[in-house]
């Protein structure tokens, strides 16, 4: 009886050895696919940072290198400051194209350098100052955003203002997050709040990209004229 029950159910359990074996092999593939498919997306997550990141506008580069030809033929002794800003510009900004990252304290920098051009061009209408707690200064940062923001400023606040303006740059953690504020008293905020140019939709994007809904950037109108650009974003301690 026990040989007749065992020849019925042999081929039973084999079946079911071999489903499960199937089952086994189908879960793995899957689990290969979906890993596979996540790497994939990184990857095309990343590509689109990288495109976003070189899409720095080149505008100011072009107009401060055709003030530089006007001071030179002028025989103005200042062609050559202007030229050495230019060069620590540069020297500030081209390596962050190609990094994924960047800290406060480089971020910092590059923003330095830029208004000191600025200033060179419009001496009479820009002061501005640059502030980062020490605990923020080594915080990662996505290359080129306060940049992003002090050119929002110059651009949409100080140049249309006849009598120009203040900028201020003030980075705080509370260890949980990294605040930045570009405030400046310029010409004000014209459009919708929470708005701006090209440049702050890619900045936007790129955020989205790297932190979801964890970061924040939004404009806020200062009376009686002025703009305040907060952005907020997970703070993270550089390695360097």
């Amino acid at each position: 009886t026990m040989s007749i029950l065992g020849l019925i159910l042999a081929p039973w359990m084999a079946v079911s050895a071999l489903f499960g074996q199937i089952s086994g092999a189908a879960q793995k593939q899957a689990l290969a696919f979906e890993l596979e498919r996540s790497k994939l997306e990184r990857k095309a997550i990343d590509a689109r940072l990288r495109l976003l990141q070189a899409q720095v506008e080149p505008h100011f580069l072009f107009n401060t290198l055709a003030n530089v030809r006007e001071l030179v033929d002028s025989g103005s002794t200042q062609a050559s400051t202007l030229l050495g800003s230019l060069i620590a510009y540069l020297r500030a900004a081209v390596p962050r194209l190609q990094k994924p990252t960047t800290t406060i304290r480089e971020e910092l920098e590059l923003v330095r350098a830029y208004l000191e051009i600025m200033h060179m061009r419009i001496p009479d209408r820009l002061q501005y100052s640059l502030h980062a707690d020490s605990a923020a200064q080594h915080l990662d940062c996505p290359p080129m955003a306060l940049l992003t923001l002090v050119e929002n400023a110059v651009r949409h606040g100080i140049d249309p203002s006849e009598k120009g303006g203040r900028i201020d740059v003030r980075v705080e953690t509370d260890g949980l997050h990294c605040k930045v504020r570009v405030v400046d008293t310029g010409a004000g905020l014209w459009q919708p709040a929470g708005a701006g140019g090209t440049g702050l939709a890619t900045l936007r994007e790129r955020l989205q990209l790297l932190f979801g809904e964890a970061a924040r950037l939004e404009l806020v109108r200062i009376a009686p004229h002025g703009v305040s650009a907060e952005l907020d974003f997970p703070a993270a301690r550089s390695a360097e």
